[in-house]
C-alpha cells in the first residue's frame, strides 16, 4: 500500500466525495480506505451509478403492467409482445463524454446501450438517438454535431443495427453541455431472458470480450460533475469503442447463452469491473473475490485502481457453470475474444480484490452496494409562467418559411442519411416520417419506436412538460396505428443541489408519472443524467421519453403518404395556444407564456379513435411543434404533393394545442370519420385538401418546390 497515493482532502474531493460521505466510508469500514478502495467507493457512490439525488422520486414512477416482464433495476427493461416473444429496451445518456470527445463519446454511448440489450439475451433490432446541441452559431456546435452524428453512425452502422428514429434540437442552453441520449431495443424469447444476479458459492467469475486499458478510468465520476475550464484535462476519461469487436462479442454471447453455461451475466459499463462485479454479487446475496493479475490487459503495469475503474469498451462479466467451462471457453476462442476466470463467488459478504497476492480492497459488498447516500434534495416549485403577451399576426407562409429554414425544424436528412436504417431488412418506416417501424421477423407483427420531449415546455412548466413528452410519444405511436406498450426515460437536468433545478426534476417526474399511468405506458428502464452544467449554466430540463408500441398485423399499419385529392382533417380541438411555441421562438425570438395544457383523458380518447379507425386513414401525423402549418407542410413535402388549408390566422395555424392529429384520407372516408367521431364524442374538423404544386394557407401561398428546397438544405447549411 505504501506506493499508493496518500488519502488527502484534495484526493477525496477529486473523487467526487463530500466530507460527509468520506466520514460515512470510515464508519462503514472502521479504518482509512486504500487508494483502490477510495476509487471503488467513488465509482459506486457517484451520481451516475447510485442515483443518490433521484432515487426518492424515481420510486414514484409507475413501472408495472401485465405486459411488463422486467422493470427497472436490470440492464434493460423487458416487455411481453406475445407469441412467446419479448422486447428488451433502454435509453441511456453519454452526454459528458460526447462534449469532451464527440466521436468516441457518441460511439461508445451506442456501444454501451447495445450491450445493455444483448447482455439480457436479446438480439438488437432497432436504435434511436436524441441529440441536443447549442446555438448553431456557437463556435463548438458544428464540431459537436459532426462528431456526434459520425460517431453514432460509425458505431451503429458497423455493428449492424438499424437506426429508425430520433430527434435533433438546438438551443443556447446546450452551448457548454450537449446531450447524447442513445436508445436500443432487441428481441428475445420470453423464457430465455438472462439476468445479472449471481448464484451459487464457489462459482467462477469470468471476464469476457476485449482487453482492459486505461481509457475511461474515472469516467462515471466525471459524468457526475459539472464542467469548467479544466474540461480538456478530462479527455482521458472518455472510452474508445470498436464496433467490430462488439459485434463479435454479441455473437459470442448469443452462442454462449445457448450452451447453458451462463448463470448470470452483466455488461461492464459505467465504473467497469467494479460496478459489474458488485451488482452481480449484491443481487445474488453473495460475496465476490477477484484476482486482477488474471484480467486481460492491453497496457503494461496497470494498477489495481486502474483495472477496477477502467471503462474500456466491449467487455462483459459472467458467473459460469463450472461444468461447462470448456464449452464456454471454446466459444470465445472461436470468436477471437478474451475468456479469463478472474475470480469466484464466495459465501462471505465481502468484495475482495487481490493483485499479485496483495489485498488491494476488502470491503463489505452488500453495504458497499446498498449504503450509497440517498439525498432528499431541497427543491422549490417552478413559479407559474407569466401570461403570454400579444403575439403579432404574420403572413402565414412567412411563418412557415421561418420554421423550415431553422435547424430545429428543417429536414434532418443530413443526419439520418448517415445512419443505416435498412440493415437487417426489417425496417418498414425510415427516419423522418414520425415513429420508426420494423417487422418482427418471421411474424405479421410490427414494432414502432419514438423519442420525444420539448425542453422549453419543461422549463416553463415542468409538470405539464413532463406530461407532454409522454403524450407526444403516445401520439407518434398512434399515428402509425401502434398500441403504446411501455416507455424508457432519459432524465437530463442540471445541478440537483440547486433547489430550482431539483424542482424542475420533481415536477417533470410528477408529470411523467401521471401520463404513463393514464396512457398505460409504464416506465420499464431508464437513466438519470444530472450536473449537465458548465460554469454554473445549466441545460434546459430535458426528460427524453423513448416509447415502444405494437401493431398486431402489418395490414393495420398507418403508413401511407398523402396524394392529390386527399381531404385534410384535424382530430382534436384547436384553441391556438402559442405560449412557448416554435413560432414564438423562431420568428419572434421569445420564450414566454405557459406550456400547453395536456388533457390525458382527451389524449387517450383521441388516440384510441385514430387506432380504431385506421382503416379509414391514409396518412396521419400528430400535431406538436409548429402546429398544423408545419405538420401539413411536412406531410405534403414527403409526398411531393401540395396542400391548401382554409385558414391563415396565426393561432390556428401555429398553435400547439395537444391531443391533436392531422389525417389525410379520401372524401368518402372523411365522411365515415365524421360519423365515427360523432359516435365517439371526438372533435373533428375539415381544414383543407392536398393536391397541386402550391402550399396555400388562406390567400397566402408559395410553390411547394421552393419551400421543399429550403426545408431540405437548411440543416446542412447551418452545421455541415
Amino acid at each position: 500500500m505504501s506506493t499508493e497515493p496518500k488519502i488527502t482532502e484534495e484526493l477525496i474531493a477529486s473523487h467526487g466525495l463530500s466530507p460527509d460521505e468520506y466520514q460515512r466510508i470510515l464508519e462503514i469500514i472502521g479504518r482509512e480506505p486504500s487508494y483502490t478502495e477510495l476509487g471503488i467507493f467513488s465509482a459506486m457512490w457517484n451520481e451516475h451509478c447510485s442515483y443518490k439525488s433521484s432515487k426518492k422520486w424515481l420510486r414514484t414512477l409507475p413501472v408495472d403492467g401485465p405486459q411488463v416482464i422486467c422493470g427497472p433495476g436490470e440492464n434493460a427493461g423487458v416487455i411481453d409482445i406475445g407469441d412467446g416473444q419479448a422486447l428488451v429496451f433502454k435509453m441511456e445518456s453519454h452526454n459528458h463524454p460526447s462534449y469532451i470527445e464527440p466521436y468516441q463519446g457518441a460511439a461508445t454511448g451506442m456501444g454501451g446501450i447495445l450491450r445493455d440489450v444483448f447482455t439480457m439475451g436479446a438480439r438488437p433490432v432497432a436504435a434511436m438517438n436524441s441529440l441536443s446541441f447549442g446555438d448553431p452559431s456557437h463556435h463548438k456546435t458544428r464540431q459537436l454535431v459532426n462528431g456526434v452524428v459520425e460517431g453514432v453512425g460509425g458505431y451503429g452502422n458497423c455493428f449492424g443495427v438499424p437506426t429508425v428514429g430520433g430527434e435533433v434540437r438546438f438551443h443556447p442552453a446546450y452551448n457548454g453541455n450537449c446531450l447524447v441520449n442513445a436508445f436500443a431495443a432487441g428481441l428475445a424469447d420470453a423464457d430465455k431472458i438472462f439476468y445479472s444476479a449471481a448464484s451459487g458459492i464457489g462459482m467462477p467469475v469470468v471476464y469476457l470480450g476485449a482487453k482492459t486499458g486505461r481509457d475511461g478510468v474515472g469516467g462515471a465520476t466525471m459524468a457526475s460533475a459539472e464542467f469548467d475550464d479544466t474540461i480538456e484535462e478530462k479527455r482521458p476519461t472518455v472510452q474508445v469503442g470498436d464496433p467490430f469487436t462488439e459485434k463479435r462479442l454479441m455473437e459470442a454471447c448469443q452462442e454462449l447463452m445457448r450452451t447453458g453455461a451462463v448463470i448470470s451475466i452483466q455488461d461492464m459499463g459505467a465504473a467497469g469491473l467494479t460496478c459489474s462485479a458488485i451488482e452481480m454479487g449484491d443481487k445474488g446475496g453473495l460475496g465476490v473475490k477477484l484476482n486482477l493479475e488474471s484480467v486481460p490487459q492491453r497496457e503494461e503495469n496497470m494498477t489495481a485502481y486502474e483495472m477496477m475503474l477502467s471503462e474500456s469498451q466491449e467487455r462483459m462479466l459472467m458467473v459460469l457453470n463450472p461444468e461447462l467451462e470448456a464449452e464456454a471457453r471454446a466459444v470465445f476462442v472461436k470468436w477471437d475474444l478474451d475468456f479469463a476466470i478472474v475470480g469466484e463467488t464466495i459465501a462471505e459478504d465481502r468484495f475482495l480484490v487481490l493483485h499479485n497476492g496483495e489485498v488491494k480492497a476488502d470491503l463489505p459488498l452488500a453495504t458497499l452496494s446498498g449504503s450509497a447516500p440517498e439525498y432528499d434534495r431541497p427543491w422549490v416549485e417552478t413559479p407559474p409562467a407569466e401570461p403570454l403577451e400579444d403575439v403579432p399576426g404574420i403572413d402565414a407562409i412567412d411563418g412557415l418559411r421561418a420554421l423550415i429554414s431553422a435547424p430545429n425544424y428543417a429536414g434532418k436528412q443530413w443526419v439520418y442519411e448517415q445512419y443505416d436504417s435498412q440493415v437487417m431488412a426489417d425496417t418498414v418506416r425510415v427516419p423522418g416520417l414520425g415513429a420508426g417501424v420494423i417487422r418482427v421477423h418471421g411474424t405479421d407483427k410490427l414494432l414502432a419506436f419514438t423519442s420525444d420531449v420539448t425542453p422549453r415546455y419543461v422549463k416553463a412548466n415542468p409538470q405539464e412538460g413532463g406530461k407532454q413528452a409522454v403524450a407526444e410519444a403516445y401520439r407518434n405511436l398512434n399515428s402509425v396505428g401502434a398500441l403504446a406498450l411501455a416507455t424508457t426515460d432519459n432524465l437530463n437536468f442540471g445541478n440537483p443541489e440547486k433547489p430550482e433545478i431539483m424542482g424542475q426534476f420533481v415536477g417533470a417526474i410528477k408529470g411523467i408519472g401521471e401520463a404513463v399511468a393514464a396512457l398505460d405506458m409504464p416506465i420499464v428502464s431508464g437513466n438519470v443524467s444530472l450536473y449537465n452544467e458548465t460554469d454554473g449554466q445549466g441545460i434546459l430540463p430535458t426528460p427524453t421519453i423513448g416509447a415502444v408500441g405494437i401493431i398486431d398485423h402489418i395490414d393495420n399499419l398507418i403508413g401511407g403518404e398523402v396524394r392529390d385529392g386527399h381531404v385534410a382533417l384535424v382530430i382534436g380541438a384547436t384553441e391556438g395556444h402559442l405560449g412557448q411555441s416554435a413560432l414564438l421562438a423562431e420568428v419572434f425570438n421569445r420564450e414566454d407564456g405557459d406550456a400547453p395544457h395536456v388533457d390525458l383523458a382527451l389524449e387517450k380518447l383521441n388516440g384510441e379513435f385514430i387506432r380504431n379507425n385506421r382503416d379509414l386513414i391514409k396518412a396521419c401525423s400528430d400535431l406538436s411543434d409548429g402546429g398544423l402549418a408545419l405538420a401539413a407542410f411536412e406531410m405534403a413535402e414527403i409526398a411531393g404533393v401540395g396542400v391548401s388549408l382554409d385558414m391563415d390566422d396565426t393561432p390556428t395555424l401555429f398553435g400547439e394545442d395537444q391531443a391533436r392529429y392531422l389525417v389525410a384520407c379520401n372524401f368518402d372516408q372523411a365522411e365515415a370519420l365524421f360519423v365515427a367521431a360523432g359516435q365517439a364524442g371526438v372533435a373533428i374538423f375539415s381544414v383543407g385538401r392536398f393536391g397541386g404544386d402550391q402550399v396555400s394557407f388562406g390567400a397566402a401561398s408559395a410553390p411547394l418546390s421552393e419551400l421543399a428546397a429550403t426545408f431540405r438544405s437548411a440543416f446542412a447549411d447551418a452545421v455541415a
